[in-house]
């Protein structure tokens, strides 16, 4: 039994036959390979970034958007101002978010329509302003 091990383990930890036309992988192609492999993951990692960075931002563009317009037809639904003014706002606003809406006469028309001007801000900064008018029925 003990020479059936050996056999076994002289087998196993004898080298093996290189082969002509078959030698090892150089220092020069392992740097190579992980070049490549490490170029590739930066630039999939750069990408995951930049993918990042555009759902932040196009979520901030939604929400101006769906804020300014709400924003728009509650002043139309509120009662009728004189401009110039400040209409109220709407109360339910998403975190980092405010709005302001601003009534203004338009010149030379009479004083049954005006210019709502509704401004969103995003942590102190303006990030989207929309106009809309406000008619006296």
């Amino acid at each position: 039994m003990r020479t059936r091990v050996r056999s076994r383990v002289e087998r196993l930890s004898r080298r093996p036959v290189v082969v002509r036309g078959q030698d090892g992988v150089s220092l020069v192609e392992v740097l190579v390979a992980m070049a490549i492999a490490g170029g590739a993951i930066v630039m999939f990692l750069s990408s995951l970034s930049t993918g990042s960075k555009s759902v932040g931002v196009m979520y901030e563009q939604t929400m101006a958007q769906n804020l300014a317009r709400s924003q728009i037809e509650y002043v139309k639904s509120l009662e009728y101002v004189a401009a110039p003014t400040s209409y109220e706002c709407i109360e339910s606003l998403p975190p980092g978010f405010s709005v302001t809406a601003e009534a203004t006469a338009i010149a030379d028309r009479d004083e049954n329509i005006q210019r709502i001007t509704v401004t969103v801000y995003r942590d102190g900064q303006a990030v989207l302003t929309k106009e809309g008018f406000k008619v006296k029925r």
